[in-house]
């Protein structure tokens, strides 16, 4: 591979002398597809971007629900057993506690998995710079540092299929509590007794 020496000058910042390939500066076309393969990796980067503030936002909000919680079974305790169907709440209080801490993994997971794929894509967008400057044979690195970050992306997304289901199947829970306690409230006076 053959270099040449650029010179250029500037009034305000003096010479610059760089070395450039020589493929790259006989080939403006080539130099522009270097540039423009190099831009593409954003958009996937700014995919991962958008999947970890979501992500974030959600694992902010299980945090929450998990403080709300424990104030509802420190409330409950200290009441003790004369609350209406005080087993069955203490029973679902800890329950949700427990897939909300389960929800919080699988959310730290992807965050994880998303910061890995935004740092392949930035990792293949520098790598298809350096290739093109010193070697075609490491052509496969660009590639394989692509495929990695699409793998890391999917996976991440899987999580969060995971992790919504579970908040589905919570708010099911809960749902189900209230309608049994609606009934329970509903009945007369006297059948509560018995």
């Amino acid at each position: 591979m053959q270099f040449r020496c650029v010179v250029a000058q500037f009034p305000a910042y003096g010479t610059y002398r760089t070395v450039i390939p020589e493929r790259l500066l006989n080939s403006l076309p080539s130099a522009l597809a270097v540039l423009t393969s190099m831009i593409t990796p954003a958009l996937l980067i700014s995919a991962c971007g958008t999947f970890i503030l979501s992500t974030s936002n959600r694992l902010g909000r299980v945090i929450d629900r998990v403080r709300v919680l424990s104030e509802k079974v420190d409330h409950l305790m200290e009441q003790g057993p004369q609350v209406p169907l005080f087993e069955e709440r203490r029973s679902l209080y800890f329950e949700q506690i427990e897939r909300q801490s389960t929800r919080a993994h699988l959310l730290q997971r992807s965050l994880t998995v998303f910061y890995v794929a935004s740092g392949m894509f930035v990792a293949t967008s520098v790598a298809l710079g350096v290739v093109s400057l010193l070697s075609l044979k490491f052509a496969w690195l660009p590639v394989a540092f692509g495929i990695a970050g699409a793998c890391f992306l999917f996976w991440g997304s899987v999580l969060l299929i995971m992790e919504a289901r579970l908040a589905i199947s919570s708010l099911r829970a809960e749902t189900e509590f209230l309608n049994r306690l609606v009934s329970f409230h509903a009945q007369p006076s006297a059948g509560r007794l018995k």
